[in-house]
């Protein structure tokens, strides 16, 4: 498959570089709206618009659906109001939200405009919600009926609404007032009597979703619960909208993308193709951090300047703790941010968790200790300096343990992203922590 995406790539880049449109359109027929997605996702600026302007009308809404947010937002500036409206007709409302919520003020008014009554009604309320909780990512189109109606009655409704919404494996049952009370699958619908009654099959076991819960929170009661579906309901139970498992893999694909790239202080919806000075400008701001706690530890190294002036193997050997701390320290900080980000971190179980992260700092400390006084004393042919270096190790490493805990701990609690922020902080610690006490210890010992 990945080379099937290399090829469609190279043979549309060698059809643009030719300027034969003609083979340019007859690549993007033969694609899905999601990979036309990833292949102008993958294209420069002035290349994809050229593509773009070659796709069929009647499959822009799908494709813009899957896009990035950033690539899909500089498509729709270039749109005419009309073309947007088009567009968006015949799209889910959920993945409508997504496509309105990158749309100029005015032009998201004639969008709406152009639903019809029920739609429009229920497209406000998803954009009520903010896009990452259980309200934002929810399709609002949900079948519902009562309880105290045949299955044969509920089998003729669905007839004459012709359709169901995608990925829905069962419909929602309510009470008078659109309270959710349960569940009546499509398999018990097509397998019992069509004289029974809905209220003596469906299944009341299954917990509804508020809408206000956490995407991530979501992701993982599906995980956690294997669903396929499941009720939003508001404030007061009311049923508003449906979430499916293709939302949840939405979700965990987003979720993903933010954690790897928010270690190097990058946006997951960024255009990998933006123009060089906006990528520079957004890359800045984290380099511009990342200088000033440079210059931090620089300032703690220049505190023992005569010390590196008498005893020149010490600069030779304040790499090893620094680069030791740091990754022992990123193992706990990584373990931790996933712990969280999974719910398998609590109050009731930090102490404990903490207790292991010291005990498992402390033991490789000592083994490395050694290994490194050792390895120390061979090369350098001294053992003075093969002892500081190991006793500076093992304080590093346990320093190390300790930061990667409760790093992103306490950042969680001040509703900071751990994953955004997490590593500059532990790496600043743990290199001003191990060159201070290597240092130290080396003025005080052998000086």
């Amino acid at each position: 498959m990945e080379s099937e995406k290399k090829s469609y790539l190279a043979d549309l880049l060698e059809a643009l570089a030719n300027n034969d449109l003609n083979e340019v359109r007859q690549i993007v027929d033969t694609l899905h709206p999601a990979e036309i997605a990833l292949l102008l996702e993958s294209l420069p600026l002035s290349e994809r618009d050229a593509v773009w302007d070659l796709i069929d009308d009647e499959i822009e809404g799908e494709i813009l659906v899957e896009l990035n947010d950033e690539v899909r937002q500089g498509l729709l500036e270039d749109m005419d109001p009309e073309a947007v409206v088009a567009a968006a007709e015949g799209m889910e409302l959920d993945d409508l939200a997504d496509v309105v919520a990158d749309l100029p003020d005015e032009m998201t008014a004639k969008v709406i405009e152009s639903l019809p009554a029920e739609d429009r009604e229920q497209l406000k309320s998803v954009l009520a919600y903010p896009e990452d909780c259980a309200g934002g990512i929810m399709d609002p189109d949900a079948i519902a009926v009562r309880s105290d109606i045949t299955l044969d009655v509920v089998m003729r409704y669905l007839c004459r609404s012709g359709d169901l919404p995608d990925g829905t494996p069962a419909i929602f049952i309510v009470d008078r007032d659109q309270q959710f009370i349960g569940l009546l699958y499509l398999t018990t619908l097509v397998t019992h009597s069509p004289q029974a009654m809905v209220k003596d099959v469906m299944d009341t076991s299954v917990s509804s979703i508020p809408a206000h819960r956490s995407a991530t929170e979501v992701a993982l009661e599906f995980q956690s619960r294997d669903l396929y579906s499941a009720a939003v309901v508001d404030e007061n139970g009311k049923l508003i909208g449906q979430i499916t498992a293709d939302d949840v893999m939405d979700v965990i694909q987003e979720q993903a993308d933010h954690d790897i790239l928010s270690m190097a202080g990058l946006d997951e919806e960024d255009d990998m193709f933006a123009p060089v000075v906006t990528s520079a400008q957004r890359r800045a701001i984290w380099l511009g951090v990342n200088l000033g706690t440079a210059f931090l530890t620089a300032a703690v190294v220049a505190l023992f300047k005569p010390a590196l002036e008498e005893l020149v193997i010490l600069a030779v050997l304040m790499p090893v703790v620094a680069s030791m701390g740091g990754i022992a320290g990123s193992q706990t900080l990584t373990l931790m941010i996933r712990g969280i980000a999974l719910g398998r971190v609590q109050d009731s179980n930090a102490r404990w968790l903490l207790a292991k992260e010291i005990a498992v700092g402390a033991l490789n400390g000592l083994v490395w200790a050694l290994v490194v006084a050792i390895v120390t004393v061979l090369f350098f042919d001294t053992w003075q300096v093969g002892a500081v270096i190991g006793a500076a190790l093992m304080i590093s490493l346990l320093t190390a343990a300790f930061a990667g805990f409760i790093i992103p701990l306490l950042l969680h609690k001040l509703k900071i992203d751990p994953a955004l922020a997490g590593t500059v902080i532990l790496t600043t610690l743990t290199d001003i922590i191990g060159f201070a006490t290597f240092l130290g210890l080396g003025t005080f010992f052998l000086l």
